[in-house]
């Protein structure tokens, strides 16, 4: 029976290269483990090398040298920095994904069924950085299986965090003044059954303000940049299975009635499922209003290619200067989140300018 040895993938691997037996090498690891630095300074023992090439009758010593390294088993880049972490050799882990390819799933399941006889040593090792990343069994639960939109989500999302660099600006919008002009419209409006919502105006609104501050109505495309001529909203909105952006196309050209007709047609076959994909894939660029559910400020997640999204927060009565006066007013905050890539913070500081300035003097937005 052999005795397992605690050693960080990197120090196998260099043990390999340089033929050193790591039975002869001690650990000054945590818990002993052997890392690459106590590799490094051992001499190799080709010999051992030698011996290893030459007997074919000692199958058990021949596979141990010449091991597959991680670097050639076929894995995801977030599978091979787990099992890092986790001390999970990768050679001993089967794949599911495509071809075989072993991704996070698989080494999560690797590292929570160790063999019975590993050495505690290397169990002690694994407990916390297991603990970390698997949920514990023993609370009462069940296990939802992803829906496909869910799993889009999640990659999509963790794909922006990673990849997208975010700058979020944030201003304070004064309200009273759009608030009473939709009064105003709506009271005209009721004949033909249109009911304008306060973000059927800020959706307006944004559309405006791009095509006023074209250098944040932009996409990042690797050596290039996308330039948009129109304004392309998205619109979050939440369904059953998660959260899909349908959108309203060339926003900045359209009646304030028009999108209010048009979102509330898409909002409903959305939520029945029946979008169509070029109804929500594009934009150019998104908003997404939780003020509605009393969630004061928020910092939302870029949907890529769009190089931003406005994350709108409660309206609320708040004291607010006005007139060089301390007065009350309803005022929400919204937050822009841009990909600073391809937006620079004083461009992304002018469109929530404008924006702040269309919303508080509303006229503009009918005109």
């Amino acid at each position: 029976m052999s005795i397992e040895i605690l050693v960080s993938p990197s120090a196998r691997r260099l043990a390999a290269e340089k033929g050193v037996d790591l039975a002869s090498i001690r650990g000054t690891g945590p818990n002993g483990r052997i890392v690459k630095a106590d590799i490094e300074a051992a001499p190799a023992n080709r010999q051992l090398v030698a011996e290893a090439e030459s007997s074919d009758h000692l199958g058990a010593v021949a596979p141990a040298v010449a091991k597959t390294t991680d670097d050639e088993i076929k894995a995801s880049p977030l599978a091979k920095r787990i099992a890092a972490e986790l001390g999970v050799e990768l050679a001993t882990v089967k794949g599911t994904g495509p071809n075989g390819r072993i991704v996070k799933e698989d080494v999560e399941a690797a590292a929570s069924g160790a063999p019975a006889n590993a050495a505690p040593v290397a169990t002690m090792a694994l407990a916390p950085a297991t603990a970390a990343v698997m949920a514990d069994g023993n609370i009462p639960h069940e296990i939802v299986k992803l829906s496909n939109m869910r799993k889009t989500i999640a990659r999509r999302l963790t794909e922006s965090k990673q990849q997208v660099p975010h700058i979020y600006l944030t201003v304070d919008v004064r309200l009273d003044a759009l608030l009473k002009l939709r009064g105003e419209l709506n009271a005209s409006l009721e004949a033909r059954g249109v009911k304008l919502s306060v973000n059927d105006m800020l959706i307006k609104a944004l559309a405006l303000a791009l095509v006023q501050v074209p250098k944040c109505n932009v996409s990042f495309a690797g050596d290039n940049m996308l330039q948009y001529s129109r304004a392309d909203i998205s619109v979050a909105v939440s369904v059953p299975t998660g959260l899909i952006t349908p959108i309203v196309k060339g926003a900045d050209a359209k009646s304030l009635s028009a999108i209010s007709t048009e979102i509330g047609e898409l909002a409903g076959r959305a939520k029945e499922g029946k979008l169509q994909p070029h109804e929500y894939q594009g934009g150019t660029a998104s908003i997404s209003n939780m003020g509605m559910m009393g969630i004061k400020q928020f910092e939302a997640v870029i949907n890529p290619p769009q190089g931003m999204i406005l994350a709108i927060g409660a309206g609320e009565k708040r004291p607010y200067i006005v007139d060089d006066a301390i007065a009350i007013a309803t005022v929400m905050s919204a937050t822009g989140s841009f990909d600073h890539r391809a937006i620079d913070g004083a461009d992304g500081a002018m469109l929530m300018k404008v924006f702040k300035e269309l919303v508080e003097k509303p006229l503009g937005l009918v005109t």
